[in-house]
């Protein structure tokens, strides 16, 4: 990790990162979803808006769109190209993430975008997207023990990787967080002398509705936000009000800051979000299925408050994932006796010995219904949909954005 070879690479293609105001995203769970918050907001206000995201489900287009829609295909293939013409031979080349966040950039710049949504790939200090001196905005989400192999094996490690988007005097809006995570924030903040505005989660107001409550900034800052705005909440779980509040702060920074952003335009904005693969209803083969990445044990806490509030027991779930992830944890957040659980790999992924996880799953939530392991998806998921439908329950896919990427893939060509 480092960004000599991405900054020689924009260098190349004349700087088109210089050109793009951004608002700059970094956490551990939630950013995708406060990065469409804000783009839909922001075109709804009228503004030309880019937005840059990581990974995709189904298509690279994904990661690149332009008010809201994806770059097409033709076009991403010309951006590439004019990429890969600018890699200097003489130097080291740069990686797959460093190339399409080039592309990204060269798009947006191209397309003369008012402002972008920017997501951090990977921590944040020394991330491909980490080149922009002065955004708009900082937004830090929820942050958890996550790609500690590469960030480092503590919460307070990973925070300081995550607080290098920070840049002097430029404002942050912060989600609530662990006291080892704050502390380590608050001191970044402190010395780089950036306003703070530390976020407070919105009111739940019931059948979809929401209330922005307000932020605690710090006293040398532009003081506290306005409260008291009612909107929709068209994605799912309890966490959205705080990813919700995150964006909402940001919209109301920007609007202190001159962009003509009206409280109708937020609320028209904050309904039409999606983020597909996150907490989302999907019609399979006559049953409901309930589709959400939960790739971390913090994302797996989420996805079970969510059905322990809203669905009946026991669940079903059908369940990938990848080498690198702290399994365990994730089996302590999600499992509950009486589940049942139905393994499967993830394609073209880290892999990682399903019998090994099997025997991990059993170890961690001993009282399961049923613990089996599948060599396709759709398998399990056909097995999984007779029980839940003969026992009861409800049917979860799980595990890995790459897993609900592969599902959206297979459902594409049915």
């Amino acid at each position: 990790m480092g960004l000599e070879r991405i900054e020689r690479l924009l260098a190349a293609l004349g700087h088109p990162e210089r050109q793009v105001p951004i608002v700059h995203v970094a956490g551990s769970n939630g950013k995708g979803s406060v990065c469409a918050y804000l783009s839909a907001v922001l075109n709804q206000a009228g503004y030309r808006v880019g937005r840059y995201t990581s990974p995709h489900l189904v298509s690279w287009c994904e990661r690149i769109c332009f008010n809201q829609q994806e770059i097409p295909a033709t076009q991403l293939h010309q951006i590439l190209l004019q990429v890969l013409a600018a890699i200097d031979p003489n130097h080291s080349s740069p990686t797959q993430f460093e190339v399409i966040t080039a592309a990204a950039w060269l798009y947006f710049a191209q397309q003369q975008v008012d402002i972008a949504v920017i997501e951090v790939g990977l921590g944040g200090r020394l991330d491909a997207t980490n080149v922009c001196d002065h955004p708009l905005v900082s937004i830090i989400t929820s942050l958890s023990r996550e790609h500690w192999q590469r960030l480092g094996p503590t919460l307070a490690d990973i925070s300081r990787e995550k607080a290098g988007i920070l840049k002097p005097s430029c404002p942050a809006v912060i989600a609530p967080q662990p006291p080892e995570a704050a502390t380590v924030l608050q001191q970044r903040l402190t010395e780089l002398h950036c306003p703070a505005f530390w976020v407070q989660p919105s009111r739940d107001l019931g059948n979809g509705w929401a209330e922005f409550v307000g932020v605690d900034s710090e006293p040398d800052s532009s003081g506290l936000m306005p409260v008291g705005l009612h909107y929709p909440l068209p994605l799912l779980g309890a966490h959205q009000l705080i990813n919700s509040a995150l964006a909402i702060a940001a919209l109301q920074l920007l609007q202190q800051r001159g962009w003509q952003i009206d409280h109708q335009q937020i609320v028209q904005g904050m309904a039409k979000t999606q983020w597909p693969g996150r907490l989302q209803w999907f019609e399979w083969r006559g049953h409901r299925l309930l589709i959400d990445g939960a790739h971390n044990p913090a994302g797996a806490a989420m996805l079970r408050a969510y059905l322990d509030q809203t669905q009946s027991q026991p669940i079903h779930f059908v369940m990938g994932m990848i080498g690198n992830k702290d399994h365990a944890d994730v089996f302590q957040a999600l499992l509950r006796p009486d589940d049942w659980l139905y393994l499967v790999p993830v394609p073209d992924h880290i892999p990682i010995d399903l019998s090994q996880l099997q025997t991990l799953a059993t170890t961690v939530c001993s009282n399961l219904a049923a613990c089996t392991v599948y060599d396709d998806v759709m398998l399990a998921l056909e097995d999984a949909a007779i029980q839940a439908q003969t026992k009861g329950g409800t049917l979860v896919l799980c595990g890995s954005l790459y897993l609900i990427g592969h599902f959206f893939q297979l459902q594409q060509g049915e």
